[in-house]
Formats: C-alpha cells, sequence, structure tokens
C-alpha cells in the first residue's frame, strides 16, 4: 500500500512487472490505523508490514522492514505457521 495516486501506483506496477495491482491509500486513513504514517499530511509511509489472515485478523506485524529481505522473512514465516 502506498500514499500515492492510483495512475501512479498503476505506472510503477507497469514498470516493473508487477502481475497484481498496487492499494492505494492517498488520505492515509489506513496509513494512520496501522501506524505507517503519524499524520493525514504524511509525505509517505513507514516500512512497516503486517500479514492478514483469512478472518482479518493480524497474524503478523513487522514494525520494520528491510525490502531485500523482507519477502523471503514473510515467506518463512508463513511457511512455519
Amino acid at each position: 500500500m502506498s500514499f500515492d495516486s492510483v495512475a501512479d501506483n498503476a505506472a510503477f506496477a507497469k514498470k516493473f512487472s508487477f502481475p497484481f495491482p498496487l492499494l492505494c491509500d492517498e488520505t492515509r486513513e489506513i496509513g494512520l490505523a496501522y501506524g505507517a504514517c503519524d499524520s493525514p499530511d504524511a509525505g509517505t509511509a513507514k516500512r512497516i508490514s503486517y500479514v492478514i489472515g483469512p478472518d482479518g485478523r493480524i497474524l503478523q506485524a513487522y514494525p520494520k522492514v528491510t525490502p531485500a529481505t523482507h519477502p523471503q522473512e514473510t515467506l518463512d514465516a508463513l511457511a512455519a505457521s
């Protein structure tokens, strides 16, 4: 999820050939709720991550992530559960 517009996220996803759409939070409502920002006028989101189960409950919270290693970290945690 990012604070960028739908058009900006679509262009980014296309540029990097993502096979899925990116979620947008232009109002920062979700970012505020999950702690990704401290105010509605934040320029960027903190790099945090949550794994949310099918029932809507948070299964795992990552308060700080490193983009280069986080995908594997998340996959490993899911495989262990």
